[in-house]
């Protein structure tokens, strides 16, 4: 299969919804006004297309320079596992090379540690740092 990676610039709620529903981020599809301000307000989003036809997303906020924060990065189930995970990955890395800090939160399941640790992220406890973190 063949995909394309570009910046998402015009959004379109019906397909993010549909993207969020399909991972279970019932947070967001709870607050569409919330997640469509998000997207406004994000340093950079890519999306993965075959076709015309939406399969992903990669959303980072932060400020570009010092620190950048992988907010969001969903692929449709049926796509998962095809290496759009991972050219994400690496787009980010590249435009933002410079940056000192790269961060991401995500669900503790042996399948994303991995994930994330074979894309050259380190869990913060190997670096012997602490996260925190404020909900709500």
């Amino acid at each position: 299969m063949e995909f394309q990676i570009r910046e998402y610039k015009n959004y379109n709620k019906q397909e993010i919804l549909a993207l969020y529903q399909s991972a279970g981020w019932s947070n967001y599809t709870s607050d569409p006004d919330m997640l469509e301000e998000a997207y406004r307000h994000s340093l950079k989003i890519y999306a993965a297309y075959v076709e015309e036809k939406l399969i992903g997303v990669i959303r980072v906020t932060g400020d570009g320079y010092s620190v950048i924060a992988i907010q969001d990065i969903l692929v449709f189930p049926e796509y998962q596992r095809q290496g759009i995970g991972r050219a994400f990955i690496r787009k980010i890395l590249e435009d933002y090379q410079s940056v000192y800090q790269k961060i991401l939160l995500t669900d503790n399941t042996p399948k994303t540690i991995q994930f994330y640790r074979s894309t050259g992220f380190s869990a913060v406890e190997d670096i012997e740092c602490r996260a925190f973190i404020k909900m709500w």
